[in-house]
């Protein structure tokens, strides 16, 4: 996985004194490291190769296992190990760390719908699966091998359905797993809309109280106002 250390395994235990080991990348046939036991010679040429290993390369002096720090994707590739013109391919494949899946929904505001559309999707992924789960039982799944590529997967599910459901992102080597709460999705599609009525009731109950009282508080002003007022007397 990207960021961990590889090392790529010579076999060897410990070196012999008459030894000659040297790396390659095999397909662009380029030298990345050389040991020399007679000369006492060890070279590493991590700046040679388009500044992808620079810093990252090491040769175990005891076994002449080559290892690769901080890997990154573009070290994927065929290695070659020359051991006193013995050869070793090696394939080292190396994926990208997963984001975990985000689950969107698109629920209906009518409280008479019994279902709800959700997307599980991810974004700059390559190689990898998306898939949904309900418990332990696969539903879908879509696959790409593609680099930097986002992918969505759809799923439609009902509000009263008991079981657990999972959107699942994995490689060869790891997975990023998002649960999905339907009570959740439930409570927020039933009761969003019974709390909107509620609202909608008892703003209507306060305005018809303040106009009660706005025509009280005006009847007995009147009512004040016709009444007679005593006559004085000199």
């Amino acid at each position: 996985m990207e960021g961990d250390s590889v090392t790529l395994n010579s076999g060897l235990t410990e070196m012999m004194d008459d030894d000659m080991i040297l790396w390659k990348l095999w397909i662009e046939n380029t030298l990345i490291a050389e040991l020399n036991v007679t000369a006492k010679d060890i070279n590493v040429y991590d700046d040679h190769v388009y500044e992808r290993f620079r810093g990252r390369l090491k040769v175990d002096v005891q076994t002449g296992s080559l290892i690769i720090t901080s890997t990154r994707f573009q070290h994927t590739g065929r290695y070659e190990l020359l051991i006193n013109h013995i050869r070793i391919i090696f394939f080292l494949n190396v994926f990208p760390r997963l984001p975990v899946p985000v689950i969107s929904r698109d629920c209906s505001s009518s409280s008479s719908s019994s279902s709800c559309s959700l997307v599980c999707s991810v974004l700059n992924v390559g190689h990898v699966t998306l898939s949904w789960y309900k418990g332990n039982s696969l539903l879908s799944k879509i696959s790409v091998s593609d680099l930097s590529i986002s992918l969505s997967l759809p799923l439609e599910v009902e509000y009263q359905d008991k079981n657990s459901y999972s959107c699942v992102l994995n490689n060869p080597i790891s997975n990023q797993i998002q649960h999905l709460d339907i009570s959740q999705l439930y409570s927020e599609h039933c009761c969003g809309s019974t709390e909107a009525v509620i609202r909608l009731v008892f703003s209507a109950l306060v305005g018809v109280a303040t106009f009660i009282l706005l025509v009280y508080d005006i009847r007995s002003r009147r009512t004040e106002h016709d009444q007679p007022q005593p006559s004085s007397q000199t």
